[in-house]
């Protein structure tokens, strides 16, 4: 099999001679050329250079041409936050500033970086097709509608679940047209990644992300492309759900337990991808760490319908030796031995003394609110939340993408993210309670501590 074959036959959940490797490269791609994630995303050319450079470092099976969940929402009207080593952030969401659905139009190959990034995808194309699968990836419909609502969603999803569907349609629309202008630019595989799922029920997934999801699938297998449905965060709750909108594969990260998602996902016949760890492994792991993280992934994946990838885009600063070594253990080129070590060694994290602190301490972990989707709508939720009694509270926000984060989230008890600790207690794990619930828990602890009456 070449190796494009071999992601493409597992993708549909059939037995392959080994394992497919699949690197999420997003912005580490820059760090790869020495440039910056804000030149990298605003350039056709860098685009081109970074994917090519992943293509010589990695040995991959397949890549992403590019991995970006703000296109869309920039190309319709919502300013971005650039940054020198994150992907870009969504600052303002339009349908908060006095726009309605009707001043939105679906964007077109002329709008925003689009034309950036179909022409980096065409030229891509030209220069791997042949060799690898490429992915497109597309802004998930409910993702898409918090860019452009905002944490209003959640409150509409109660109060005005009318107004979320017709923004859902829209997003849909969006959703099918992107996936349209990526397939007519030659990918193989059309992946929607809606990492703000994981922040919902069940019950709410099935209402207001199925149908809409399910439709965008049913469009790629009209195209005769292949589909994934990609999640970040604790989503085990919806897996199933997922599984019935028929993507041909369901990807992963390490909030969710391989063997279960494999259990789920293989009854409906479809195949899994996932979940090397981000942070622990990749970028503060030694290339042992990536190799037995490895291991572990595809001992329970197996060779029938497994992909292996990380858990979503490599942070910039990931060590080029940490990818490699996954890389040589996947072809069986190991040729020397890593020598093991403990990467947490010399870091500690000394928790307040929460009981008597003169504030409520709110520390949420995440893995950085400024690149993470489902980080950057829980730190707007709770500083929202907070708004009421905010001089009574103080926020800390422990990013696992650095080893201090990492300390003080295994200190707290933590295991996903995002999860809301309210004085040391594990309060919310990737879920976004509504505004109400989540001012009420804050009111209540600053009671219980006498701050306010």
């Amino acid at each position: 099999m070449t190796k494009k074959q071999l992601v493409l036959s597992s993708i549909h959940n059939r037995e392959t001679e080994r394992v497919p490797w699949v690197p999420f490269v997003g912005c580490h791609v820059a760090s790869l050329i020495g440039v910056t994630a804000d030149e990298y995303f605003k350039d056709a050319d860098l685009i081109v250079k970074g994917v090519m450079k992943a293509y010589e470092e990695y040995d991959p099976d397949g890549l992403p041409v590019l991995f970006d969940l703000q296109v869309e929402a920039e190309a319709l009207g919502c300013e971005l936050v650039y940054a020198k080593d994150n992907p870009p952030a969504v600052r303002t969401h339009v349908l908060e500033q006095g726009k309605t659905l009707s001043d939105l139009r679906i964007p077109t190959e002329k709008d925003g970086r689009f034309p950036i990034v179909l022409d980096a995808t065409r030229r891509i194309v030209k220069e791997l097709g042949d060799k690898i699968a490429l992915y497109g990836l597309v802004t998930g419909p409910f993702t898409l509608a918090l860019h452009l609502k905002g944490t209003d969603i959640f409150y509409d999803m109660l109060d005005d679940p009318d107004e979320v569907h017709a923004v859902m349609e829209f997003c849909k629309k969006v959703c099918i047209n992107t996936s349209k202008m990526y397939m007519d630019a030659g990918v193989d595989i059309i992946a929607l990644v809606d990492p703000m799922t994981s922040q919902i029920s069940s019950d709410s997934f099935e209402e207001f992300v199925s149908p809409y999801a399910a439709e965008i699938f049913d469009f790629v297998r009209k195209s005769d492309k292949s589909s994934s449905f990609f999640v970040c965060g604790n989503a085990k709750r919806n897996i199933e759900a997922m599984c019935k909108t028929k993507p041909d594969n369901v990807s992963i990260d390490e909030n969710i337990p391989l063997d279960y998602v494999i259990d789920i996902c293989k009854s409906y016949g479809i195949s899994v991808g996932g979940n090397i760890k981000l942070t622990l492994t990749m970028l503060f792991g030694t290339p042992m760490d990536n190799v037995n993280d490895a291991r572990t992934c595809m001992e329970i994946g197996s060779k029938k319908g497994y992909i292996l990838s990380p858990g979503c885009d490599m942070p910039f600063a990931t060590p080029p030796e940490n990818v490699k070594a996954i890389t040589s253990y996947v072809h069986g080129n190991i040729t020397e031995i890593f020598e093991d070590e403990d990467v947490m060694e010399g870091v500690d994290y000394v928790l307040p003394d929460y009981e008597n602190e003169d504030k409520v301490i709110i520390d949420v972990i995440t893995l950085d609110s400024e690149s993470c989707a489902p980080c950057q709508y829980t730190m707007e939720a709770v500083i929202l939340a907070a708004e009421p009694i905010k001089d009574k509270v103080k926020i800390i926000e422990h990013k696992i993408k650095n080893k201090e984060g990492v300390a003080c989230m295994l200190k707290l008890g933590a295991s996903n993210i995002p999860t809301i600790c309210v004085d040391g207690k594990i309060e919310y794990v990737s879920i976004l309670p509504d505004n109400n619930e989540l001012a009420k828990c804050f009111m209540n602890r600053a009671r219980e501590k006498g701050l306010i009456s």
